[in-house]
């Protein structure tokens, strides 16, 4: 499935779910992906690394698969990557609200990106 057409699908879901009952400003649109970096942030700090499924019958235990355990079938997965998935999520439903050709932009920005110079800019965090 192209980057488009799951734009147009994550979109749709959003609508469909109440998300842009009203409009969202773009700066709320950056700070919904910026909550979701800073969710994988906290669950790399808590070494929740991948993806992961909490068990309903005991706390405790964590499923790195939801077939793992027959408590975690219908489990919300959780981990580092979900977040970042979802920041991802996020900013497809922007694009797929907004109709922005997402892999016409990135083909786009990666051959660019193949043209600029070693570690380009010098920039240190």
């Amino acid at each position: 499935m192209s980057l488009n057409s799951l734009s147009k699908e994550i979109h749709k879901n959003a609508v469909e779910h109440g998300w842009w009952d009203e409009e969202r400003s773009f700066g709320e649109i950056i700070a919904l992906c910026h909550s979701e970096l800073s969710e994988a942030l906290e669950e790399y700090r808590n070494n929740h690394i991948g993806e992961w499924f909490s068990c309903s019958v005991n706390a405790e235990k964590q499923c790195t698969r939801n077939f793992d355990c027959p408590n975690c079938l219908n489990g919300k997965p959780e981990g580092m990557a979900v977040e970042m998935a979802d920041c991802i999520i996020r900013i497809l439903d922007w694009c797929g609200k907004e109709g922005v050709d997402i892999d016409g932009v990135i083909h786009r920005k990666m051959e660019y990106n193949k043209t600029r110079p070693y570690r380009h800019g010098g920039k240190v965090l």
